[in-house]
């Protein structure tokens, strides 16, 4: 798809087909694509966790509940220390979060590239996540999303309300 139509055409989907999976080499591709995100000085402070077992996504549904986000084949999620980021010695700015941003775009996109949909969701229960997963104290979790297909009642299209260019954009 070319990259302004892959824009227009992303959406947070929160309607899922529960039977069909995401075949391996599609979730490959879509990985790939956050693997290959810029970061700042390169350091990739990021780990991608793909939950796909039934026992895991059971554990990891309790973060968040809403029936569509259950209904989802996949659940991905990005996290990361902030020791593995680089920091701003001026200021102790550290760029975790800007890092795992960047890299979730890449992986929204990418999934949308494949027809896949998915939602940004950063509403779940860190501490319900966290013993989900067994994370270790340093270990951020910055963001979820579910991975999938429409389901059959999906209706995709809906605007996106944006503000105007001339409402965002400064030239100096």
């Amino acid at each position: 798809m070319e990259f302004r139509e892959l824009i227009k055409y992303r959406e947070s989907v929160r309607n899922y087909d529960s039977n069909k999976s995401i075949p391996q080499d599609v979730l490959n591709r879509i990985l790939e694509a956050g693997r290959l995100a810029p970061s700042a000085a390169n350091r990739q402070p990021w780990k991608f966790l793909v939950v796909t077992s039934a026992k895991m996504l059971e554990k990891v549904h309790e973060c968040y509940a809403k029936d569509w986000f259950h209904a989802a084949p996949v659940v991905l999620i990005i996290m990361g220390k902030r020791e593995d980021a680089w920091t701003r010695r001026y200021d102790g700015y550290n760029s975790l979060e800007t890092d795992l941003t960047i890299a979730m775009d890449h992986l929204i996109l990418a999934a949308a590239n494949e027809g896949v949909s998915s939602c940004w969701i950063a509403a779940f229960e860190p501490t319900v996540l966290r013993k989900a997963l067994e994370l270790k104290d340093e270990e951020i979790v910055f963001a979820i999303t579910p991975l999938g297909y429409p389901g059959e009642s999906y209706q995709p299209g809906h605007a996106k309300n944006r503000k105007a260019i001339s409402e965002i954009v400064e030239y100096l």
